[in-house]
């Protein structure tokens, strides 16, 4: 690992755009996205992938390691990912720094408080809260009746889903799902995120009229509170690669991308920028072609698809996935078909990388492998984890290749579209739905934000497990019904997000989370358990 202020140097980021934290992380000052306005970018490479297994098929993992094997073979990559957030490190599936030889470092201090970015977004979407429940109790001059914002924390504490103050009935979410969060992640510079926050809805008063902060006021403040947030963070791959880890929203609820900057910088500053979208190509790359991309102002040139054979033969119907099974293995592929078809109607260009694990059976190995051959399918075997760049180089080679072709993209629906087509476009197209049924008081939310104007993107929140809203149904289904039951409007992210049946903004902790396996020595340094 070279010292953080080295790395700055030979990215060409001066000394005095570069804000160090410690010797391995730095904060990069927005004046440098200024100061190479007009440099040509880079190719915008999206790692996506198929419906995972709870503990995930190493996405992050292949994008380090993409990265890694394009500074092997001589490009000039950076690669922009999420923060993590404490819910999953403490939960079900831990870090989200990679593994193996393809990580970022340093490891800990990404996963948990980094440089504090996470718990500017808590502060200011709880000193929102408190101003409105202080206006409330010194007079309520704006009449609030409804009020829409909630608390939050970054942990994940199901009893913190409803609670009920002096002032009023309230409640937590999750602080990635926070729409501050998405707003960090989608603002350009301070005066944008200014806009944005006080374009935030928090409520309606007794004429049923909405109420927006800029309306009760402290945007400023909050702004204060994130105004460090806003840069982008440096820190490295193992061997050395620049990785921006900026914000964090969930995709399952929110967006699921890291920040516009962050992924702006890394275009400027690289020749490829490699970044991903969140879970599967259902949520995070649909959300990151109809939310991002429009704001980014960049299109993308190539997919990587990521799967692995444990979650092929998870959606295969196998219960133990991790063990020899060739059967269930080809019974999961017309899900992959699902979405390579997706991203074929699109019109983007593609690669299926296969994260190899070190007990992957060779007979399906091979199959999979001429599965794809006999398809048409570019496909590379992926050894990030084991090797570094050096096991990622045929991806990296096919990724060069195909970012080159001229691709002409479809979008799923159109801006004009009323939102409730738009979600039925999502839903039929991208999901293989036959039907959207909406309740009663979706679609009255629907009527309302129509008459208001609201005609905005659609942020779908669902279930990551499944291309269906039911996280029960593996593979690809016959066709479904997918059960819309509330739209709530994250008016300064600029998104409308529909909810499905079941889906929670606050996650509760599995049965045996992860907190409870970690260790920690007098050194400090932390291992699991079962290790």
């Amino acid at each position: 690992m070279i010292k953080i202020a080295s790395l700055c140097e030979q990215m060409g980021v001066a000394p005095e755009e570069c804000i160090p934290y410690g010797f391995d992380k730095a904060k990069i000052d927005l004046k440098v996205l200024k100061r190479l306005e007009h440099q040509p970018d880079g190719k915008l490479i999206l790692v996506t992938a198929i419906n995972p297994t709870p503990a995930g098929e190493g996405k992050t993992t292949i994008s380090i390691g993409l990265s890694q094997g394009l500074k092997h073979i001589g490009k000039h990559p950076v690669l922009a990912l999420r923060e993590p957030s404490l819910g999953p490190v403490f939960g079900l599936k831990g870090g989200a720094t990679g593994g193996g030889k393809s990580s970022v470092v340093p490891s800990d201090d990404i996963n948990l408080h980094f440089t504090g970015d996470l718990h500017a977004i808590t502060a200011a979407n709880n000193l929102l809260a408190a101003l409105i429940d202080n206006h409330m109790f010194q007079g309520n001059e704006l009449n609030l009746e409804t009020v829409t914002w909630k608390r939050c924390m970054d942990m994940n504490d199901r009893n913190l889903r409803e609670i009920e103050t002096p002032q009023r009935k309230d409640g937590f979410v999750i602080t990635a799902a926070s729409e501050i969060m998405a707003i960090l992640a989608l603002s350009k510079d301070l005066m944008d995120l200014k806009d944005r926050i006080n374009r935030i809805l928090i409520g309606y008063n007794k004429e049923q009229q909405p109420v927006f902060v800029k309306d009760l006021g402290g945007a400023d403040a909050l702004v204060w509170l994130l105004k460090d947030a806003m840069n982008p963070n440096l820190v490295q791959t193992l061997d050395g690669v620049p990785t921006f880890v900026h914000a964090g929203p969930f995709a399952n609820i929110a967006h699921g991308c890291n920040s516009i900057v962050a992924t702006k910088l890394a275009l400027k500053l690289g020749d490829y920028a490699v970044t991903e979208a969140g879970f599967g190509a259902d949520l995070g790359m649909e959300k990151f072609l109809d939310i991002k991309v429009p704001q980014l102002g960049k299109s993308v040139d190539a997919v990587v698809i990521v799967t692995t054979l444990r979650a092929l033969k998870s959606h295969g119907g196998a219960e133990q996935f991790s063990l020899p099974n060739l059967e269930a293995m080809k019974q999961g592929l017309p899900l992959l078909n699902k979405h390579l078809s997706n991203i074929r109607t699109i019109g983007l260009p593609y690669v299926i990388a296969v994260n190899y694990y070190f007990n992957d059976v060779k007979e399906e190995v091979d199959y999979m492998l001429s599965w794809a051959k006999e398809n048409g399918h570019p496909i590379a075997l992926c050894e990030g984890f084991a090797k570094g760049g050096e096991g990622m180089v045929d991806l990296a080679n096919i990724v060069v290749k195909i970012a080159e072709q001229k691709s002409v993209i479809h979008p799923i629906y159109n801006k004009e579209d009323l939102p409730k087509l738009k979600i039925e476009k999502i839903a039929t197209k991208i999901y293989g739905a036959k039907e959207v049924v909406f309740t009663k008081k979706a679609l009255q939310q629907l009527e309302t934000y129509e008459k208001l104007g609201w005609n905005l993107p659609v942020c779908m929140a669902k279930t990551p497990l499944s291309i269906t809203g039911d996280p029960a149904i593996h593979g690809l289904p016959e066709p479904f019904t997918l059960n819309i039951s509330e739209i709530r409007p994250s008016l300064g992210a600029g998104f409308l997000v529909a909810l499905t049946k079941g889906i929670m903004v606050m996650p509760g902790l599995n049965k045996t989370p992860r907190a409870m396996s970690v260790m920690i020595d007098a050194e400090g340094r932390v291992s699991d358990k079962e290790e």
